[in-house]
Parts: structure tokens; sequence; C-alpha cells
């Protein structure tokens, strides 16, 4: 562990961008985001994408962004737009939460990828670019996610992209009138560079075949890099 004698305050998260090869990243702004955010998750069907989340039912667009803006102005969440760099379309989101400068902490959270996402190098390469961010540009110390223990794949999400599971908190929140059990995962800033390139080998062009499907998963990827 490096030496944190001098260690001070990190900044508070802010909205940011960053542009991959796949996907880009924008701050929410309801003004923009609100139609085609609710479009891109499923509409109505958004219930059913966020079924696991302590939040919702959300029947209209407009109900789904009181709540990022309840969230945003209250808690201090950074919501972050996926945007395809193909299409232009918005296909997804995902909030950094729960920030903890004075530690150097933060969590991801609110992960909804819509179809046009899903199982593409853009989620991949959105929660690389927020991670990058994190690490390098926040110069934060951990990044964690969180998820419902029954959330079979979120966990498994987590996992592939690098983060290590380090328990169950167990009776953690009444969630929808109902008991939750968190599931708990984290990356730290030592394991980052390690990660980095595992993510950049994993996105490269060279790694895709002709119709997009990979050549090498992000797991076994990271283990041939010891």
């Amino acid at each position: 562990m490096r030496d944190l004698s001098k260690w001070t305050a990190r900044p508070a998260p802010q909205g940011f961008s960053a542009t991959g090869r796949y996907v880009m990243i924008e701050p929410y702004r309801r003004a923009v985001h609100e139609t085609e955010l609710w479009d891109a998750l499923g509409g109505a069907g958004v219930s059913d994408l966020i079924r696991y989340f302590p939040n919702g039912p959300y029947q209209t667009s407009s109900e789904l962004c009181d709540w990022l803006d309840r969230s945003c102005q209250d808690g201090g969440w950074v919501t972050c737009i996926f945007r395809s760099r193909k299409t232009g379309n918005v296909v997804g989101m995902a909030s950094l939460m729960r920030p903890d400068p004075a530690n150097g902490v933060v969590e991801v959270g609110s992960v909804a990828h819509g179809a046009a996402m899903a199982r593409s190098p853009m989620s991949t390469e959105a929660h690389y670019l927020m991670a990058r961010h994190v690490f390098e540009e926040l110069d934060y110390r951990r990044y964690e996610w969180k998820c419902h223990n029954e959330n079979g794949p979120s966990k498994v999400t987590a996992a592939r992209l690098g983060f290590q599971f380090e328990g169950v908190f167990r009776q953690h929140i009444v969630s929808k009138g109902a008991n939750r059990d968190t599931a708990w995962y984290s990356m730290i800033d030592s394991e980052w560079p390690d990660l980095k390139r595992g993510f950049e080998a994993w996105l490269d062009p060279s790694n895709f075949e002709l119709d997009g499907r990979q050549k090498h998963r992000l797991e076994d990827i990271r283990a041939a890099q010891g």
C-alpha cells in the first residue's frame, strides 16, 4: 500500500464527458435526455430493466427523471448518459453515487443498459471510461459496485469487469416492501493499471471478428496478462 501520510481529500465527482471507440459519455441533462433516455431503456418497459433497483416502477419519462433529478440534487449523484458513437443515439446510463471525497471512494450504480447496448462493446467501454475517470482524473482509491444479491446478471457483470467480490450485507435495506441483501464488489487503485491493460486489449478492434464477435473474453485476457 502506498504511503498515505500526505493524503488529502479529492474533488467531489462532477459531470464529465468521455469518448471511446464505441460509446460516448455525457452528463445527464433532463432537458436534453428525458425522452431519448426513456425510449432507450424501453419506455414503460424500463420497470423490468430496473426491477432490482430500490426505486420505481415508473410509468412515464417524467417519473424516471424526477427520481434522477432528486438523486443528483440531494444525493450528490453524477448520472452519466451513454450514447452510441455509430448511431448517435442514447443507449443507457449509470451514476457515480455516494461519493466520499475525503477517502477517495465512490460507487457506480443505477446501471441500466438499453437493448441497443446490451452485450456489445459499448457496455464494456462505458464502464472502462467511468473507471478511468475515477482512478485517473479524480485520483480516487476505491471504486464500488453493489447490487441486489438476487441480481445474478449484475453480479456476473461486476466480476467480468474486474470488480472483486467482498461479501453480502444481509438485511441491508428494505426495498419495495421486501428485504434486500446486497452484494458488494470493488476495484482499488493498485489494481487499476492491470485492469486498464485488460480493458484496452479487449476493446482493441483486433479482438473482434468481422461480424462483431469477440475473439477473447475479457476475463481470459486478464488471466493471460498475469
